[in-house]
């Protein structure tokens, strides 16, 4: 097994600020930057956090991400907003996206962004969490290069286009952070990456067969739709949907560019605060969520989680013992 150490919220951001200026970052973007993927990884998300952070800066080497580039307005309408991401930063443009849509929701009660040529987020959860701590909902999504086959196809046509859901609740959030693959190429990787397999069929090896070897899966990119006909009717949509309400680039478009970036995202948030029932919210959540925890177990489940327990759980194991990362992908970041 690949040695593990651990290491402290503060000293990985603090690494990760040093590489981000090295690389051309201005002082806030590094912070920033820096800040996103030190909380990914903290949360327990290492496959868009540390583990990620390397080959964020290749593309950074490779000009695909222009460290210091601004989002530009391109069109308005209402709540309805269209912003050009200028090969910025994904996780910063996807921040001031998910800002804005709060501000537009704020004034019109939900707002829409949706931004163009911009590039891969991270971590969708990220968003999700902000907007909800901050008493928002948030439906955000991206589309990417073509890396999943749809559903009874050998090659790929889809991205596996992720989306996350997010709700307050008491003084922490509900958030569903889902590609359509059953598995995100992120998971794939830890999963390989720590030597195991993985806990259901997710996608198919060499042979054509359903396999749960990461490193099958990862080598023929035949990833299987989450819900086998309905992840790939929904990643079709999610990736028509950014694409012309951002006015950007589409799956196919995006892969003919030969690496991903240039990427297609949405970000929609509602002020619930200002629906007529506001003051039940709270309450109605609630009662939904202790109904759903008062499921009965399968003999093979330990407990029902609703989606971020997991989350709250690795933080706060992470804050107290420090952030577990392989000791090769430490080195390498040490070495940027």
């Amino acid at each position: 097994m690949p040695e593990v150490i651990r290491i402290s919220l503060d000293q990985m951001e603090q690494e990760f600020h040093r590489v981000l200026i090295k690389f051309g970052f201005d002082v806030g973007k590094a912070e920033q930057c820096a800040h996103i993927f030190a909380v990914n990884s903290l949360d327990g998300v290492y496959s868009h956090g540390v583990n990620r952070f390397a080959r964020f800066i290749q593309s950074v080497k490779d000009g695909h991400i222009k460290p210091n580039a601004e989002p530009e307005k391109k069109h308005s309408s209402g709540a309805l907003e269209q912003w050009d991401g200028g090969f910025g930063p994904g996780p910063l443009n996807a921040t001031f996206c998910t800002e804005r849509a709060i501000e537009l929701s704020a004034e019109y009660g939900i707002g829409c962004v949706a931004i163009g040529r911009t590039n891969h987020w991270m971590r969708a959860g990220y968003y999700g969490w902000k907007a909800a701590k901050a008493g928002f909902v948030l439906i955000a999504w991206t589309n990417t290069n073509a890396n999943m086959p749809a559903w009874g196809a050998l090659d790929c046509h889809l991205g596996n286009n992720p989306i996350v859901l997010a709700a307050p609740y008491k003084s922490e959030a509900i958030v569903l952070d889902a590609a359509m693959s059953q598995f995100a190429y992120g998971t794939l990787e830890v999963y390989r990456l720590s030597g195991r397999e993985l806990p259901l069929a997710g996608g198919y090896d060499a042979r054509g067969n359903l396999t749960t070897d990461p490193s099958a899966i990862l080598e023929t990119e035949r990833v299987l739709p989450m819900g086998y006909w309905k992840g790939s009717g929904m990643a079709l949509l999610l990736d028509i949907l950014a694409t012309i309400l951002s006015g950007g680039l589409s799956t196919k478009q995006i892969t003919d560019r030969g690496s991903e970036h240039g990427l297609s995202q949405v970000f929609i948030a509602a002020d619930i605060s200002s629906l007529g029932n506001h003051h039940v919210i709270p309450k109605t959540i609630n009662d939904i969520i202790d109904d759903y925890r008062s499921s009965r177990p399968a003999p093979e489940a330990t407990e029902i989680q609703y989606p971020g327990e997991r989350v709250l759980r690795a933080r706060k194991e992470n804050s107290e013992a420090g952030i577990p990362v392989n000791q090769s992908v430490w080195e390498e970041i040490l070495s940027l």
